[in-house]
Order: C-alpha cells, then structure tokens, then sequence
C-alpha cells in the first residue's frame, strides 16, 4: 500500500521537524510524508525542504498564500491522486493528532474492507486531554448537531485525523468542495458517506498542540454551524 500523510502548515516551525521523526517512527518503510506549506513567515517551509533533500520519502507543496486549511487539503489530495497514492491521511502539524495512534489506521485499512478510516475522539478509547468542559461540551454538540442534520450517525464529524482511499477521493469530486474552513472535515465524511463508501471511526486522544497558538476561533465555529446546514439543503437539490 502507497501511502501519503498530508500535514498544512502555517508558521509551524517548531513542530514539522520532530512531527515528521515521529511520523516515520510510526509508520510502514514505504508511507511518505507531504508538508503543504502556506507561505509560512517563520520560515516553516524552508524546514520542510531541507527535511525533504535529506530524506525523499519527505515531499513538499508550497502554496502562495494562506488561503485556508480545506484549499490545503484539497490541494495535497489532487497532489496525492496525479502520483496514484493508495491511501492519503490528513493530521495536523502541531502533535494534536499524535503519530503513535497511525499504526491503528494502518492495521485497520489492511485488515478491513474500509474506504475511510477517521480519528475518533467519541468511540470508546478515544478522548481528549486538557480541554475546558464547556470546549469539550461544544465539540460534542457540534457531532449532535451534524448527525441531526447529515443523517448519519457518525460520533467524531470535526476530527480531522483522517484517512482515505483514493477511490474515495475521486468519488467524492474535490472539485466539488465547497467549505472553507473546519466544516471541511464534516464535508468529507458527509461526501465519503453520501457516496456509497464505508467509513471506520477509530479511537485516538486528541491532546492540546506542544507549540504555536491555536488557530481555533468563534468564527470557525460559526462557519461549522452554518455550513452544515447548507450541506444538507444542497444535497437535498440533486
């Protein structure tokens, strides 16, 4: 199985280095590793290209500008399908999707009949680490709040520790994304479902990032809500 593990990265700098070491710690000999960088102004993508003349199971796209994490994604996954990879991850760069639950998803693609592997954080054995109550209340609500909408009960619609088969990204038409931001991760599920392909949720801890700031914010969530909604009523227009 060829495998790429997409990570964006915005002024990352401090992570991508050790990020990639405990990615191929963790990871079959023959899984590469893609650092989509947006023009980072601290330097991040030049990181990632001396990572990739020392190593070249290490790739990296530069893009522009800062033009938001669904662009990234899609951008690495066409990356991805044009060099015929088998299956294509997404995770963060800041250690919050932490590489030592990678051999789950991979033992579980080659074990099982699945299109989608996806990062659970409400199955059991999955959860969070330090998190306040009411963000971790807000991120359960926000799974309730999609499944109510979508139709399809998935515990986990936000997580974006993910994994997909590169039939499913074709089926899916990435040309056809429309979300921007973090409702991103609910389209690709709600997409990958909608198009008749299987998808696994599996446990992992979601822990806060070792360095950097959190890109979190309330527009983001305000984003989520509104674009779930409106994933549903452009389904509801085929």
């Amino acid at each position: 199985m060829k495998a790429l593990i997409c990570i964006p990265t915005y002024n990352e700098r401090e992570n991508i280095s050790p990020l990639v070491e405990a990615i191929f710690s963790n990871v079959p000999d023959n899984a590469e590793v893609l650092v989509i960088d947006d023009n980072s102004p601290d330097g991040t993508g030049q990181i990632a290209d001396e990572l990739a003349a020392k190593n070249p199971r290490v790739n990296v796209l530069h893009r522009a500008s800062k033009d938001g994490l669904a662009a990234a994604y899609v951008a690495g996954f066409k990356w991805a399908l044009d060099r015929d990879y088998d299956w294509i991850f997404e995770m963060d760069a800041d250690f919050s999707h932490d590489p030592k639950f990678l051999p789950l998803f991979f033992e579980t693609i080659q074990t099982h009949k699945w299109n989608s592997v996806c990062g659970s954080r409400y199955v059991p054995g999955g959860g969070v680490s330090n998190w306040s109550r009411s963000r971790l209340l807000l991120s359960r609500l926000g799974s309730l709040y999609a499944s109510f909408w979508l139709g399809w009960k998935v515990r986990d619609w936000t997580g974006g520790f993910n994994s997909w088969s590169k039939e499913t990204l074709k089926a899916i038409n990435l040309d056809d994304i429309k979300s921007r931001g973090y409702c991103f991760q609910i389209e690709m599920k709600f997409r990958c479902l909608d198009t008749g392909n299987a998808l696994k949720e599996v446990p992992f801890t979601f822990q806060e990032r070792r360095e950097g700031h959190s890109k979190m914010s309330g527009d983001i969530v305000s984003e989520a809500l509104v674009g779930v909604a409106n994933l549903r009523l452009r389904d509801r227009q085929y």
